[in-house]
C-alpha cells in the first residue's frame, strides 16, 4: 500500500517532527502553555527544549508527559489503570474506548502507556478540532489522524468511512503501530455508553471477503474509562436539555471550551480499565450472521465488556438514590460525599431560564445511568 495515500489524513512522519516542534515553540500560545507545564522554568529554556525535540518520542515522554501530570496533579484525586497484564509488547491493538472527554480519555491513557515504557498509540483526531496550525501541529505529534465528521452527502460519508477502515488497518498490520478510537461519533452525554454499530461496518469496510478475519485481525481491546466526577457535567446538561426542543447546534469555541473544562474541572477518582481483547473464537460464534446483524453482535460484545470494567463510585449511586427516591445503595456513600454531590447538583439553579426540574434530571441520569447499566 502506497504510505502516500494517507497523507491526508496521518499524523506527521519522522521528517515532519523537528520543523513541528519548532513551530510550537514559536506560536504565540507558547508562554501560556509553558507557564503550565513547566511553570518553574525560564520561558526561553523551555521554546529551546521543544525546539530541540526530533522526535514523536521525546515529545511524548518529555512534554506530554508533564501535561499530564499537571493535569492529573491539579485535579485528579488519584488516576489508576489496570489490564495491561491482558496485552502483549509484540502485538498491535485497536483500543475502544468508551468516550467521556474530548482529550483526556485518550491523553491519560498514552502517559500510562508512558509511565509503563509500553508503546503509545496513533489517536482518532476530529476534524472538527483542528482549529489552527498550534493544535494540528501539537495533535500529528502525537500520533493523531484524522477523522472527518460524517456529512449529509452519502457518497462522500462512504469514501472518507472507507479512507479511515483503510488507515486503521494499514496502521495495525503494516505500519506496526497500535490505534485508540472511540466507541462512537462524539462523547457519552447521558452516561449511557453504547457502541455504534456503524463503527463496527466501518472496520469491516477494508476486509469485506471475511467479516470475522475483519475484525479479529484487529485484535480489539475495549476500554472502560470511569471518572468520578464527569467531565463537563453541567455542559452536557445543558445540551442535553436544549436538544430536547430543537436540534443541537454547537456554538464558536464550544469544543474549545469543552477541552479546557474538561482538563481543569475536579474530577476525583479515574479509572481506566483495559479489557480482555477480542478473541476469533467469541467472534466465530457469529460467522452465520448476515453483516447487519454480525456488527451489532460485535458492538454488543464491546459494551459487554465496558460495561462490566466500568468502575462506579459513590456519585453513581448517589444520584441512583436521589433520582428514584429510594435508599438502596445508602451503604455505598457516606454523609459528606452527598453533600458534595448535592451541593454539586444545586449550581444548576443558576439557569433560571430552563426548567430546574427536568435539569436536575438530566444531571441525576448522567451519573445514575451507569448504574442501571452495571
Amino acid at each position: 500500500m502506497e504510505k502516500t495515500q494517507f497523507d491526508d489524513i496521518r499524523p506527521y512522519n519522522a521528517e515532519e517532527i523537528p520543523a513541528a516542534m519548532v513551530r510550537i515553540a514559536n506560536s504565540s500560545s507558547f508562554p501560556l502553555l509553558a507557564s503550565y507545564v513547566y511553570p518553574d522554568e525560564p520561558l526561553e529554556a523551555v521554546r529551546k527544549r521543544i525546539a530541540d525535540y526530533k522526535t514523536v518520542r521525546d515529545f511524548q515522554t518529555e512534554t506530554m508527559r508533564m501535561v499530564n501530570e499537571r493535569v492529573i496533579e491539579h485535579s485528579i484525586t488519584k488516576f489508576t489503570c489496570s489490564g495491561l497484564d491482558k496485552l502483549s509488547r509484540e502485538t498491535h491493538y485497536l483500543f475502544v474506548s468508551n468516550h467521556r472527554d474530548i482529550m483526556l480519555d485518550s491523553s491519560l491513557l498514552q502517559y500510562y502507556f508512558v509511565t509503563q515504557d509500553f508503546e503509545t498509540t496513533e489517536i482518532t483526531f476530529g476534524a472538527n478540532l483542528m482549529i489552527n496550525q498550534l493544535v494540528i501541529d501539537i495533535g500529528k505529534c502525537n500520533k493523531m489522524f484524522k477523522v472527518e465528521r460524517p456529512g449529509n452527502n452519502i457518497k462522500d460519508f462512504y469514501r472518507s468511512s472507507r479512507h479511515l477502515s483503510d488507515y486503521i488497518r494499514y496502521v495495525i498490520t503494516e505500519k506496526g503501530e497500535s490505534a485508540w478510537i472511540a466507541q462512537r461519533n462524539g462523547r457519552t452525554k447521558d452516561g449511557n455508553d453504547v457502541t455504534d454499530q456503524g463503527i463496527i461496518k466501518m472496520f469491516c469496510m477494508s476486509c469485506a471477503e471475511d467479516k470475522i478475519k475483519a475484525i479479529d485481525d484487529l485484535h480489539i481491546v475495549p476500554i472502560a474509562v470511569s471518572y468520578e466526577w464527569e467531565p463537563c457535567d453541567v455542559l452536557k446538561t445543558l445540551e442535553l436539555y436544549e436538544s430536547q426542543f430543537s436540534k443541537y447546534t454547537k456554538k464558536p469555541g464550544e469544543d474549545l471550551n469543552s477541552i479546557l473544562t474538561g482538563i481543569v474541572q475536579e474530577k476525583g477518582r479515574v479509572h481506566f480499565e483495559l479489557c480482555e481483547p477480542l478473541s476469533y473464537a467469541e467472534l466465530s460464534k457469529f460467522d452465520g450472521l448476515t453483516n447487519n446483524d454480525y456488527h451489532k453482535q460485535v458492538a454488543r460484545l464491546i459494551d459487554r465488556r465496558i460495561r462490566a470494567a466500568y468502575r462506579l463510585y459513590p456519585n453513581n449511586y448517589i444520584a441512583y438514590d436521589l433520582r428514584y427516591g429510594t435508599t438502596k445503595y445508602k451503604h455505598c456513600y457516606t454523609v459528606a460525599e452527598k453533600e458534595a454531590f448535592l451541593k454539586r447538583l444545586q449550581t444548576l439553579e443558576q439557569y433560571d431560564t430552563c426548567d430546574i426540574d427536568k435539569l436536575k434530571d438530566i444531571f441525576l441520569g448522567i451519573y445514575s445511568n451507569p448504574v442501571n447499566n452495571k
